[in-house]
C-alpha cells in the first residue's frame, strides 16, 4: 500500500524557464537509466525476494526512486512552465512562438505540443518508455550486480545533466539525485558481499577446465595484459589452434534416427548445387558486357 506525501523529497529551485533542458531532463524521467526503470526494476524484485533483509530494502529503495521520479517530473514541469502558458494561450506571434519551442540548442517542440508542457513518459529522444528496460533475472547475485550497474549508469547522465545546466537551484536537485545513485550502489554492494558464496550467480559451479581460461582472439598491435588476463588469475591461450575445439575437433554432430537420416540425404541430393557448371544469370544478360553466344565475354 502507498501513501503519498506532498513534499518533495528534495526542494526543488528552478531560476528561469528553460524548455531544452527540460527535454533533456526527460532522460531520467522516462529514459533506460531514468528514475521509473529503476522503481519498477527494483520493486518486481522486491515481490520475489525471499530475504527479509534484501526485501525490505528493494522495498525501501523502491519506494525512494518514486520520490526521484517526482523530483524529476517537477523539475521539467517547472522548467517548461513559461513556454507552456504562451503556446495554450498564444500569447506571442506565430514565429516568436516557434523560435521558442526550436530555438538554437532547444528540442522541446515534443513535449511542449504533444504533452502541454508536463513531464512524458519518454526519453530526451521522444522513444516511448518501455518495460524492456527492467532487466532482473530472479536471482539475487546476477540483479545485485545489474542493480549496481545500474545505478552507476545513471550517476553518469546525471552528471552530464548537471554540466548542461548552469541554473544553481537544477544543479542543486540533480547533485542531490546524483548522490543518492551512489548510496543505493552502497546498499545494493553490501547486500551482495553479506551473501557467501556470491559468484558465480546461480547454482551449478561452472566447468573447472573453462572457468580459468583467458582466450586472447583479438591479436595485434594494441594487446595488453592485465589483472583481466594476467597468468596469476588465467591460463593465456594465444594459439589459433588451441582456440578452437577446445573439448575435441570442434565438429558439430546429431544423432538421427535412420528414417530421418535417409530424409536429410534425399534433401541434401536434391537441393546440392553443381560446382562445375557455369550458369548465366539475369544480371549477366543485363548488363553492358559483349555476349558470344549466350554468354558474357569479359
Amino acid at each position: 500500500m502507498f501513501a503519498h506525501n506532498k513534499r518533495l523529497q528534495y526542494t526543488v529551485r528552478v531560476n528561469e524557464a528553460n524548455p531544452g533542458l527540460a527535454n533533456l531532463l526527460l532522460e531520467q524521467f522516462g529514459g533506460p537509466q531514468g528514475e521509473l526503470a529503476a522503481a519498477c526494476r527494483y520493486f518486481t524484485q522486491a515481490i520475489a525476494e525471499e530475504d527479509p533483509g534484501r526485501k525490505d530494502m528493494l522495498f525501501d529503495i523502491s519506494t525512494e526512486e518514486l520520490s526521484h521520479l517526482e523530483v524529476i517530473g517537477t523539475l521539467v514541469a517547472m522548467l517548461n512552465k513559461g513556454a507552456k502558458g504562451v503556446l495554450a494561450e498564444a500569447t506571442e506571434a506565430e514565429a516568436d512562438i516557434y523560435r521558442r519551442l526550436n530555438g538554437a540548442g532547444n528540442d522541446s517542440h515534443v513535449t511542449q505540443v504533444l504533452y502541454g508542457g508536463g513531464p512524458a513518459l519518454i526519453n530526451s529522444g521522444g522513444q516511448l518508455w518501455n518495460a524492456g528496460y527492467i532487466d532482473s533475472i530472479g536471482d539475487p547475485a546476477a540483479d545485485l550486480r545489474s542493480n549496481i550497474a545500474a545505478e552507476a549508469r545513471a550517476k553518469i547522465v546525471y552528471e552530464r545533466l548537471i554540466n548542461a545546466t548552469d541554473d544553481p537551484g537544477v544543479k542543486e536537485a540533480l547533485g542531490f539525485l546524483m548522490t543518492r545513485e551512489i548510496a543505493h550502489q552502497r546498499s545494493f554492494e553490501k547486500a551482495l558481499y553479506s551473501m557467501e558464496p556470491n559468484f558465480p550467480p546461480g547454482k551449478l559451479p561452472g566447468d573447472a577446465r573453462f572457468a580459468d581460461v583467458y582466450f586472447n582472439m583479438s591479436q595485434g598491435e594494441g594487446d595488453m595484459r592485465g589483472p583481466w588476463n594476467s597468468d596469476e588469475n588465467f591460463t593465456y591461450i594465444s594459439d589459433r589452434e588451441e582456440q578452437g575445439g577446445i573439448d575435441g575437433d570442434g565438429s558439430a554432430q546429431v544423432m538421427l534416427s535412420e528414417e530421418e537420416n535417409l530424409a536429410v540425404q534425399a534433401l541434401a541430393m536434391r537441393t546440392a548445387s553443381d560446382p562445375d557448371s557455369n550458369p548465366t544469370t539475369g544480371a549477366e544478360l543485363g548488363s553492358a558486357l559483349p555476349m558470344k553466344g549466350d554468354k558474357p565475354v569479359k
